[in-house]
Parts: C-alpha cells; sequence; structure tokens
C-alpha cells in the first residue's frame, strides 16, 4: 500500500514538473512579438486543388447533363469537332446552346491533393526505410568480415568502418552527390540514400560485431561438434543469439537515421525538412511550421521505437 502511494507521488511530481514546462514555454511566447498563424497549417497537408476546364476550340453547348454533383457538357465545333467534358456541377459557368470561344472556361474540377508537408514526411519515410535496409544488410555483410579470420576481409571491414565513423555525414553526402554522382550520373535520390546507407551500415557492422562477439565461444564450439560448419553455425546459432541482444543499439541507429536523413535536403532531395522550409519561404510562419516539422519527425521515432519494443516482447517470449 505504502508503494503504491509513493508511486503515485513521484507520478504526480512528474505532472507538475510537466505543466510548470508547459506554462512557461506558454508564457515564453507570449512575449515574443509574433503573430501566429496554426490556421494555415492544415492546407499544407491536404488541400483542395481546383483545375479550370476551358473550352478546345470555337462553337457551343450543345447540350447538358448533370449526375452525381458532376455537370456534363457535350461541345460542338465550328468545324464539326465534338467532345465532352465533365466539370464541378457547383462550378458550371456555360448553359446550353450557349456559344463559346476557344479557352473560355467552362467551369472547375475540385480534387483533394497532398500538400508539401505531406510529400516530404512520406519522401523522409521511404528515404529512411531504404537507407536503413540497405544500412542493414551492409551492416551485416561487414560485422561479419569483422569477425572472420581472413585477414584481408577483415582489415577492409575496418578501414570502411573508421572512415565512414571518422567523417561527418554531411560532407558524406556532398562527396557522393558532387563526385559519384558525377562520375556514376546517378540522381540525388540515389546519391542520398547511398551515402545514409553507407552510414548507417558502419554502426550497423559494429553493433552486429559486438553482438556476435557477445556469444561465447562456446555455443560455436558446440554447434561445430554436432558437425555444422563455421556459415552453418553462424547462421543457426549464433545470429539469432546475437540478433535478440543488439536489437536494442540497432534501434536506436535506425531511429538516428531518420532524424539524420533530413541532411539529404542540402542536395535538393524534398524531405521533410526542405518541404518545411519551402513552406516557411512563401508563408512566414516559421515557429508553426518548424514545430509541426519536429512534431512529424517524433512520431515516425516513436512509431518505430513502438514497433521495436513489441519486437522485443515478442522475442523475450520466445526465450
Amino acid at each position: 500500500m505504502n508503494s503504491s502511494k509513493h508511486t503515485r507521488a513521484w507520478h504526480l511530481l512528474t505532472l507538475v514538473i510537466l505543466v510548470i514546462m508547459g506554462a512557461g514555454l506558454w508564457v515564453a511566447t507570449k512575449k515574443i512579438d509574433y503573430t501566429w498563424r496554426w490556421n494555415r497549417v492544415p492546407q499544407y497537408f491536404l488541400y483542395l486543388d481546383e483545375t479550370l476546364i476551358p473550352a478546345p476550340f470555337d462553337g457551343r453547348v450543345d447540350s447538358l447533363s448533370l449526375a452525381n454533383g458532376m455537370a456534363r457538357v457535350s461541345l460542338a465545333g465550328e468545324n464539326g469537332e465534338k467532345k465532352d467534358l465533365e466539370v464541378d456541377k457547383e462550378s458550371l459557368r456555360v448553359g446550353e446552346n450557349e456559344d463559346l470561344f476557344q479557352g473560355d472556361y467552362l467551369g472547375s474540377i475540385s480534387k483533394w491533393r497532398a500538400g508539401p508537408l505531406l510529400v516530404g514526411l512520406w519522401n523522409t519515410l521511404w528515404i529512411s526505410a531504404s537507407a536503413s535496409v540497405i544500412g542493414l544488410i551492409i551492416g551485416l555483410v561487414t560485422g561479419l568480415c569483422r569477425v572472420s579470420r581472413n585477414p584481408t576481409l577483415r582489415s577492409l571491414s575496418v578501414t570502411y568502418i573508421e572512415l565512414i565513423r571518422g567523417t561527418p555525414l554531411l560532407v558524406q553526402i556532398f562527396i557522393f552527390y558532387f563526385f559519384l554522382g558525377t562520375v556514376l550520373d546517378i540522381s540525388r535520390i540515389i546519391a542520398g540514400i547511398s551515402a545514409l546507407a553507407i552510414f548507417a551500415g558502419a554502426y550497423v557492422a559494429e553493433i552486429i560485431r559486438a553482438g556476435i562477439q557477445s556469444i561465447p565461444k562456446g555455443q560455436m564450439e558446440a554447434a561445430r561438434s554436432l558437425g555444422m560448419n563455421v556459415s552453418q553455425a553462424m547462421y543457426h546459432i549464433i545470429l539469432p543469439q546475437a540478433f535478440k541482444r543488439t536489437l536494442p543499439p540497432l534501434a536506436g541507429q535506425f531511429i538516428s537515421l531518420i532524424k539524420d536523413s533530413s541532411l539529404v535536403s542540402v542536395i535538393a532531395i524534398t524531405d521533410l525538412t526542405k518541404s518545411g522550409r519551402e513552406v516557411i519561404t512563401s508563408t512566414f510562419a516559421t515557429f508553426e511550421i518548424w514545430f509541426v516539422v519536429a512534431l512529424l519527425y517524433l512520431m515516425l521515432t516513436s512509431v518505430l521505437s513502438q514497433v521495436i519494443s513489441w519486437v522485443e516482447r515478442r522475442l523475450a517470449v520466445s526465450d
């Protein structure tokens, strides 16, 4: 009973601290000479795009028919041309038997389209996912080379790891885009994903190496005594155990990769960060957009963190 009261007291203290921090942030925003425009943010996720439909030639409206909120306009040209066009019923600007000139607007069609923030979020998601998968493969291969008995494989893997971990990611992105991109004629998307994947692969390799070396040597000896070769023992015995141990640091690396993916905006890839900058340029809603961008990154990393936690719980049940 006392333990329960003690826990509730600490939870209450946590809530009080969060409330104080929120109040402090609110007071700070009031002291800034800035007009907040939160009502303008939703349109940069989804917006209603209105496309005007012009008459393709000189002629007249032969007939009109209305159905399901749409108006079908049948046009008859002076030279015998005929064409049917559809517009939203509410936007209809012409009447039956009305004479038209080429370019006169018949009405418009409205469609919901993804705004720049939603497009940027999607680009960040698939760029990060692609780089994570490729980086995991690179890291797994390099990590196995790192613990290999072959001196050449060990030396090459160590050189790769030290070279990548010893240089900034931003510099690597520039090298991939401006040098390798020019030499190999690859697009900025490929250059950005490649730079992120190779950067992540170096860190994943060290995580895999540490996970493999954390498994007692007796596991390999027992597998070899059962008639397995080194590859079979590694695949069936060592790697499954190492994967469980390396899952938390791997999750941390991939979460960092999502945040690091914002750097590809420097080579004009329209990710979430670049989309945010473009919206700010046109709206000057600096604080609102950066807060939203930060929240979107937090959502991505939180979802990945929850997925990894679920996988950890599932693996723990099998132990």
